[in-house]
């Protein structure tokens, strides 16, 4: 006894004689084939052609500076505990006397890791951040050979000292610099 009406006997039909030597299948999936060879190419020729991102594209994380060029991240964390991923790992330590010049509070990340294997691009980090110190870039994350090199370190994330690379650090800005 079935205790659902859902299961249908199905009904097969002998093939025919050209289902069964599958020439029509054959032609058919020829025809498609033909058909791709005439339509305009998907792809493009990376090195001398760019590819446009939108405006909302989410690219590799970077960390930012100030206008003296002092780094923004105070070691708070949370931008690792809003991270689903849990790609964040950090390590606070404190601002020595004389070293005011590159740190903004008396906290600062000794070590600031973002492993991008595991990073989703989700902008929760960036949402998290209270000093404005992490946000995401319109770049891609570039391919590597190996798993250490997709283990971004706070040197690799850094943007450039704005009083030592004006150029470089606007350029790391990029659309950051015209929302501010």
């Amino acid at each position: 006894m079935q205790l659902t009406q859902r299961a249908k006997q199905v009904e097969r039909k002998p093939m025919t004689l050209l289902e069964k030597i599958y020439l029509w299948n054959i032609a058919k999936g020829m025809l498609i084939t033909i058909r791709h060879l005439f339509k305009r190419k998907a792809t493009i020729k990376y090195p001398e052609e760019t590819r446009s991102f939108s405006k909302v594209f989410r690219g590799v994380q970077i960390l930012n500076r100030d206008e003296e060029g002092r780094e923004r991240c105070t070691a708070c964390g949370l931008c690792a505990v809003a991270c689903p991923a849990e790609a964040i790992t950090m390590e606070a330590a404190e601002r020595q006397p004389g070293e005011e010049h590159l740190y903004r509070e008396e906290k600062y990340a000794a070590k600031y890791e973002i492993n991008m294997l595991r990073c989703i691009f989700c902008g929760y980090c960036e949402e998290a951040c209270p000093k404005d110190a992490i946000y995401l870039t319109q770049t891609f994350a570039p391919a590597n050979y190996g798993r250490q090199g997709f283990i971004y370190k706070k040197e690799d994330l850094l943007i450039p000292d704005p009083k030592e690379d004006p150029e470089g650090y606007q350029k790391a800005l990029g659309e950051k610099s015209s929302k501010a």
